[in-house]
C-alpha cells in the first residue's frame, strides 16, 4: 500500500468511552486495490535474487569460471560446453597440421594413395587433408580410435602432442561432467519448491501486534535442521537521484508458530512480535506507509534425501505488508483420502480482522492506561 492509496481507504473510528482519543481503535474497512502492488525499487526480488550490481575495474573471470558455468542457464551452459569441445579440437587439429606439414606428409607424393609406390613413412597413417586431421584430433581427444588412422614412431613431437591432448581431453571431460552434475543436483532447484507468502501481515496476538509471513514446502521430501531469519533494511535515497544515501540492516526476532524448534511437516508461520525490542515498536500503520523499508526473509535447511544445504530468500516491502489481515487455514481432514490435505491454492489468501492501526507503543500505553483506570475504579468501589 502506497501513500496514494490513502485516497481509496475508508477508516472507521471506534471510540472507546471515557478514554482519550489517542487510544481510539481504528479499523480498516475497504479493499485496498493497490495494497499488493509491487514497488519499483527493492533490494531483493520476490524470487530471492538480489537487485545489486557490482562495479569494479578488474574482472576475475578464470577463478570463477566454474561458478559462471553452473549459474548460467542450461542453454548457455550447453553452448559453452560445445564451444569448448570444438575449440579444443580445432586448436589441436591446427597443431597436428603443422607437425604433418613440417614433416612433409601433406605433399602429393606422400599421401596415402602414393604410399605403395614410395617408401615414405608418415607421422599419422590415413591422413588426406585438414578434414581427416580434424577427425584424428577428435579420436585422440575422445579416445575413440577407428583403427585405420593411427600414429607411427616417425615423429616424436607427434607422440608428445598425443599425450598432451589425451590428458587435456580427460580434464575437460571431467570438468564438463562435474558442471552438469552440479547443475542437476544444486540446491537452488530444491529452493524453488519452497514458497513464501506473497504478502506479510500484521495483526494482534495476545495484546501484541505481530508481523507474520508464511513458508511452505510443495514437495513431500522433508527439509530438516531448518531455520528462518528476517532482516529489516531501511534506506533513504538522495533527492533526484537513484543512489542510496544510507542503509540500515536490523535482524528481527522470529518465532515459528510460537515455538523455538521448526518441524517443517506443514506450512509454517514466522512471527515477529512487535515489542520494545522491535524496530516497528513506534510505527503506526500510517508511519509504515511513509517509510522506505524492506524485509529480507531467509529460510535455511538441509535436504533430507541428499544432505545438501538449501537456502531460499524473498522480501517484503511496505507495499506488501497488509495491516489488519489474517491468513486462511490451509489444512483440512479428508475422509476420502483418510488424512490431512494441504490446500496451497489458499496459501496467499488473507481475510481482514479488526486490528488497531496505532503503533505498538501507543497500544501498550492504552492497555496500561486501561489497567490503571480499572484499578482506580475498583479502589473507589471498595472505599464506597
Amino acid at each position: 500500500m502506497s501513500l496514494s492509496d490513502e485516497e481509496n481507504t475508508f477508516y472507521v473510528v471506534e471510540k472507546l468511552p471515557n478514554y482519550p482519543s489517542k487510544y481510539s481503535r481504528f479499523h480498516r474497512c475497504s479493499n485496498l486495490r493497490n495494497s499488493s502492488r509491487r514497488g519499483t525499487e527493492r533490494i531483493v526480488f520476490k524470487n530471492g535474487h538480489f537487485n545489486l550490481e557490482k562495479s569494479t575495474s578488474k574482472y576475475h573471470v578464470f577463478p570463477d569460471i566454474v561458478t559462471t558455468f553452473v549459474e548460467a542457464r542450461w542453454r548457455w551452459t550447453l553452448i559453452y560446453c560445445i564451444l569448448t569441445y570444438i575449440t579444443t579440437w580445432l586448436i589441436f587439429a591446427a597443431v597436428w597440421w603443422l607437425i604433418l606439414y613440417s614433416h612433409g606428409d601433406l605433399e602429393d607424393d606422400h599421401l596415402p594413395h602414393a604410399i605403395n609406390t614410395t617408401e615414405w613413412t608418415p607421422c599419422i597413417r590415413e591422413i588426406y587433408d585438414f578434414t581427416s586431421i580434424f577427425l584424428f584430433s577428435i579420436e585422440i581427444h575422445t579416445t575413440i580410435g577407428y583403427g585405420t588412422r593411427s600414429l607411427t614412431l616417425e615423429c616424436p613431437e607427434a607422440m608428445i602432442t598425443m599425450c598432451i591432448e589425451s590428458i587435456l581431453g580427460t580434464i575437460i571431460q571431467s570438468f564438463i561432467i562435474g558442471i552438469v552434475f552440479a547443475k542437476l543436483t544444486r540446491p537452488k532447484n530444491r529452493a524453488q519448491t519452497l514458497l513464501f507468502s506473497k504478502n506479510a501481515i500484521i495483526n494482534q496476538r495476545d495484546r501484541y501486534l505481530s508481523l507474520i509471513f508464511r513458508i511452505g514446502n510443495t514437495r513431500k521430501s522433508r527439509i530438516i535442521a531448518s531455520s528462518v531469519h528476517a532482516y529489516l533494511i531501511r534506506y533513504v535515497t538522495k533527492l533526484g537521484q537513484n543512489k542510496l544515501k544510507n542503509t540500515d540492516q536490523i535482524k528481527l526476532d522470529l518465532k515459528v508458530d510460537n515455538s523455538e524448534d521448526i518441524l517443517f511437516m506443514f506450512p509454517i508461520s514466522a512471527v515477529h512480535r512487535i515489542d520494545e525490542k522491535s524496530p516497528f515498536y513506534s510505527m503506526s500503520a500510517y508511519d509504515m506507509l511513509k517509510t522506505r523499508l524492506e524485509i529480507l526473509v531467509v529460510f535455511e535447511g538441509t535436504i533430507e534425501s541428499t544432505g545438501q544445504p538449501v537456502q531460499a530468500k524473498s522480501s517484503y516491502t511496505a507495499h506488501e505488508i497488509l495491516w489488519g489481515h489474517r491468513f486462511l487455514q490451509l489444512m483440512s481432514y479428508s475422509r476420502a483420502k483418510r488424512g490431512l490435505v494441504i490446500d496451497y491454492a489458499k496459501f496467499d489468501e488473507t481475510i481482514r480482522v479488526n486490528t488497531p492501526l496505532c503503533s505498538a507503543r501507543e497500544l501498550r500505553e492504552f492497555y496500561e492506561f486501561d489497567a490503571n483506570t480499572q484499578a482506580v475504579v475498583a479502589k473507589a468501589i471498595t472505599y464506597t
